[in-house]
């Protein structure tokens, strides 16, 4: 049978022909160098990407953290105020035989200037009853309470145990058993010295009079926030428990609001560093607080690239400030990272309401 040979022909009536050689490398090449610049744009944008995401991600979590704190330092001083007194301008409270504070000077919230920045304590009852204070029916040294009305606190609950008059350090003490009162009989209050708030001795034993008064706090709050290196950290000192709750923290400053009199104003008209006469918080200068202002700078975590031209970082042009103070960074090529600032003001409800009532 015949052999029909079929040819392809071209637009130009030519048999049609593959890619030569050359044509193929030339298209290989060109492919590379497409893929080659694709990468590289895709690593700059993820680099990119992960720099706004470390900074974006800094300001959220700097948000959150001044927002847990900013609760519980608004519950400062619950407890320790009332009917217009504040006598708890010294402590003795103690844990399973260790002492927390010895007769040391107290306050709800203190702010300690440590080197460049600043250490806060905050201190609270957690009880809503907080504020029921009653009086003693008959001295006492601590170990026993007789009161004067009934006290609704039952086995468990702790209390504070004030002076009538500022000179005796307060006593924060666990109750053990309680005696409900009579028609006849007062009713009698016992902290066995078995249990965690009882135990411990204290270089001023307490002695209270038949004026001094017992408030119901429920259980204690005592926490201090700090700087260990970059890390913003809580420790909760009556259990000695801490946690990180951010990173790449250069700074964190606290300033007290205060008012130009003790008593009889609420007006906030001056932020005071706790330095110099407020270096230590007492009687006079605690009656004056009517608001606390944190602020905190947080660094990105990564830096930036440097300019391909000038070969200067350009991140940062001038190093972050806080309160009017300038910060300084905790790395040398500190305009290659970004910074942010955070404050948070808190009004101090408890101070205000139980020294002016």
């Amino acid at each position: 049978m015949p052999v029909h040979t079929v040819l392809h022909l071209g637009r130009s009536g030519r048999p049609a022909r593959g890619l030569s050689i050359v044509e193929l490398m030339v298209a290989l090449v060109i492919g590379l160098m497409v893929s080659l610049a694709a990468g590289i744009t895709a690593q700059v944008f993820m680099a990119s990407q992960r720099q706004g995401v470390g900074v974006s991600g800094g300001s959220l979590s700097a948000a959150s953290s001044l927002a847990a704190l900013k609760n519980d330092v608004a519950a400062a001083g619950l407890g320790f105020f009332g009917n217009g007194n504040y006598v708890c301008n010294t402590l003795n409270f103690g844990v399973a035989g260790t002492p927390v504070s010895d007769g040391a000077a107290f306050a709800p919230v203190r702010a300690v200037r440590v080197g460049a920045n600043d250490r806060l304590e905050v201190v609270y009852a957690n009880a809503v009853t907080g504020g029921a204070a009653v009086k003693l029916a008959a001295p006492s040294t601590g170990t026993t309470a007789t009161m004067d009305t009934l006290l609704p606190v039952t086995a468990g609950q702790a209390v504070l145990m004030s002076p009538d008059a500022a000179g005796t350090p307060c006593l924060v003490r666990r109750v053990t058993a309680t005696v409900a009162p009579t028609p006849t009989a007062k009713q009698v209050v016992t902290f066995g010295g078995a249990a965690d708030y009882n135990s411990t001795t204290f270089a001023t034993p307490p002695v209270f009079s038949d004026d001094a008064v017992v408030t119901l706090i429920g259980d204690l709050t005592w926490n201090t926030y700090s700087l260990v290196g970059t890390d913003l950290t809580l420790t909760r000192r009556i259990t000695g428990a801490s946690a990180v709750l951010m990173r790449n923290v250069i700074g964190f400053r606290v300033e007290y609001g205060a008012s130009s009199v003790a008593t009889g104003s609420t007006t906030l008209e001056t932020w005071e560093e706790p330095t110099g006469a407020w270096a230590t918080i007492d009687d006079t200068n605690m009656r004056r607080v009517r608001a606390i202002r944190v602020g905190i700078v947080v660094r990105s975590p990564q830096p930036e690239k440097v300019n391909d031209v000038t070969g200067v970082c350009e991140a940062s042009a001038a190093k972050p400030q806080l309160f009017g103070n300038v910060i300084e960074p905790d790395v040398v090529d500190w305009q290659c990272y970004r910074y942010r600032t955070q404050i948070v003001v808190v009004p101090m409800r408890n101070v205000i309401y139980g020294i002016q009532s």
